[in-house]
């Protein structure tokens, strides 16, 4: 697959699974949120760290920046 991702978009997403990382280990977040930001989390931080989002593709969004021609 080709990335699709621009380097804001990828650290915004490291960023959220950071702070979910923090809250959850801190116990500020339980039980059930916890659970669905945890897998929110581990999304975010594996699509920031490929460059790669599945969702953009379809949809036809790139946040990478264009090619100088």
């Amino acid at each position: 697959m080709k990335k699709n991702m621009g380097t804001v978009d990828r650290v915004v997403r490291a960023i959220f699974a950071v702070v979910v990382a923090i809250l959850y280990f801190s116990g500020s977040i339980s039980g059930t949120a916890a659970v669905i930001l945890g897998v929110l989390a581990v999304i975010m931080l594996l699509t920031s760290i490929s460059g790669i989002c599945p969702l953009y593709g379809p949809l036809g969004i790139s946040t990478m920046k264009k090619e100088a021609k």
